[in-house]
């Protein structure tokens, strides 16, 4: 038999059954108690079945009714649970965001704002994927992804939050008074962090750019900038490091900056998300106490 019926009115005739009465359930839908009626009785003629007994003081069901009732019942219940689900991704601050972020600058920058978040929010979870990789995040259903340099998502917007570069810098115990320009650093002992090579530098003065490919005099190759950080305080090279992990270290006497007139040109750290109105309320929420927080630090 072809499912021409309405499921509207499969509804209509699980809520007579749930509540008891045709008056109950036509207040309970606000519908008149005629046009209720008249759609149930549409709704037997197209299934050619009587699903309900009436009389003048209750309506019960026949066996057949009882065997649709059991099966819609269960349906609807879902639906409606869906339907509930859905109506608090609107405004209710509850559920779970997906999020993907660069390793380092994600706990360097991120790490305090999502635990002040997850406290304030105590019925959102947060899912974080840190990788240096990038990621699809359509496949892996991300709702918010952090990157630098060249962050474009086709369709996503994005929010810059911070400016950043990278300069040279090495143990203070070494000497590199001598090194005035960039193809000097030939032979010196270096560490390197994947990603971060070549070392695109441009000198702040003269505008010159030059691009250093370390090939030579590698003491230690990374891809974790944690580790290359500890390996330059401890004296095993020179690097090309980001300027919010190296300035605080120069500034406290750790470090020593080389060729101070030279680094990359600024780089953005961006928040991405998808470009639609429609957008979870718990989604809305991190991105606007994100925004919120980058404007305090950059107004530092």
């Amino acid at each position: 038999m072809a499912a021409n019926y309405s499921l509207d009115d499969l509804r209509y005739f699980c809520a007579i059954v749930k509540l008891g009465s045709f008056k109950k359930a036509s207040e309970s839908l606000n519908m008149s108690l005629s046009t209720l009626s008249r759609r149930i009785r549409l709704l037997e003629q197209t299934l050619q079945l009587t699903l309900l007994n009436r009389d003048a003081h209750r309506v019960t069901l026949t066996h057949t009714g009882e065997l649709y009732y059991e099966r819609y019942r269960k349906l609807f219940e879902e639906v409606d649970c869906i339907e509930q689900e859905l109506s608090e991704e609107i405004d209710q601050p509850k559920g779970k965001i997906r999020i993907s972020a660069p390793i380092y600058m994600g706990k360097h920058f991120l790490s305090s704002i999502f635990c002040d978040f997850l406290q304030q929010y105590p019925e959102i979870q947060l899912d974080l994927r840190f990788s240096n990789d990038l990621i699809d995040v359509e496949k892996q259903g991300i709702d918010i992804a952090f990157r630098v340099r060249d962050p474009a998502i086709d369709k996503w917007v994005i929010r810059e939050l911070k400016l950043t570069k990278n300069v040279l810098c090495g143990h203070p115990s070494q000497a590199y008074h001598c090194i005035t320009h960039p193809e000097q650093l030939e032979d010196q002992p270096k560490v390197t962090c994947v990603g971060l090579v070549p070392w695109k530098l441009k000198n702040q003065i003269t505008s010159e750019e030059f691009q250093f490919q370390p090939n030579h005099q590698i003491r230690l190759q990374v891809d974790e900038i944690q580790m290359m950080k500890d390996a330059v305080e401890s004296g095993i090279g020179i690097s090309y490091m980001p300027d919010y992990i190296a300035l605080p270290l120069i500034d406290s006497g750790k470090l020593t900056r080389i060729l101070p007139d030279w680094q990359s040109e600024t780089q953005p750290f961006s928040m991405l998300y998808r470009d639609r109105k429609q957008i979870p309320y718990r989604v809305r929420l991190l991105i606007e106490y994100t925004l919120q927080h980058f404007s305090k630090l950059n107004n530092v």
